[in-house]
């Protein structure tokens, strides 16, 4: 009697039909030389990661070590020597410079280290900012600036200028700004380093709320160990490459 063929296992549909979860954010062998006179400085020696939607990961090492540099390939500021950067599988490293600049204002946010606000405008309008070049309806802006403001602590402060605002509350502004044109991925550069303890720790905690309750993405570039020990992920450069790549606790869970 001829056999029936035997059915698929769960393993091999699993095999055959897996489940993707794609990379936001991953790099393909990044190098980055520098040319001083006629010494030339390799600032990364063939960089891979790749960066998942919800994540909230810290890239970390000494002075020199590449991470600024990093960031900057990998939000487009830059451009890579060799290799390919791809955001949403677009590889941004080769786009021409409007075709990026447009990309970039819709899939990625920015928090600073110097809060880079624009002191002639409002709170209000400092963070509705992105959402205007996006051409967003102004019923839509003023909910989500209004969402924002409650979500940052800064409800009231609406129609101050940045002059007017405490280092810590500048930063929460920097946040606002970053979120609220929901980006696929926010780069943060040394986002605590001109503020106190208290306060750093007060917006480490809001950021991780906001991407433990609506699973934004962060990337760090940090020397701060209070960012690094709330990261889910901790990625060590050193002389250009990757030392260690390691997952972490949930502090928030401890």
């Amino acid at each position: 009697m001829k056999e029936h063929p035997k059915e698929h296992s769960k393993e091999h549909l699993v095999k055959e039909y897996p489940v993707i979860n794609p990379d936001i954010l991953r790099t393909e062998n990044i190098i980055k030389t520098y040319k001083s006179g006629e010494i030339e400085v390799e600032a990364l020696k063939g960089v891979n990661i790749s960066i998942k939607k919800g994540e909230f990961t810290a890239i970390a090492g000494p002075s020199g070590s590449g991470k600024s540099t990093f960031l900057n390939l990998l939000s487009g500021l830059d451009r890579p020597t060799k290799g390919v950067v791809y955001l949403k599988e677009k590889p941004i490293s080769e786009m021409s410079g409007n075709q990026l600049s447009d990309f970039r204002r819709d899939h990625i946010g920015f928090i600073f280290q110097s809060y880079n606000l624009i002191p002639v405008l409002t709170v209000k309008e400092n963070i509705e900012y992105i959402m205007l070049i996006q051409g967003i309806s102004e019923g839509e802006r003023k909910k989500r600036v209004n969402d924002i403001l409650h979500a940052v602590g800064l409800m009231g402060m609406e129609k101050r200028r940045p002059s007017q605002l405490s280092g810590g509350q500048q930063q929460r502004v920097a946040i606002a700004r970053a979120v609220v044109s929901r980006p696929d991925v926010i780069l943060a550069d040394e986002p605590t380093a001109n503020l106190d303890s208290e306060t750093a720790n007060n917006l480490i905690d809001m950021m991780r709320s906001l991407n433990e309750t609506k699973g934004i993405t962060f990337l760090f570039s940090t020397h701060d160990k209070k960012i690094m020990d709330r990261s889910k992920r901790l990625i060590i450069l050193k002389d250009g490459r990757i030392d260690s790549d390691k997952g972490l606790p949930d502090q928030l869970s401890l």
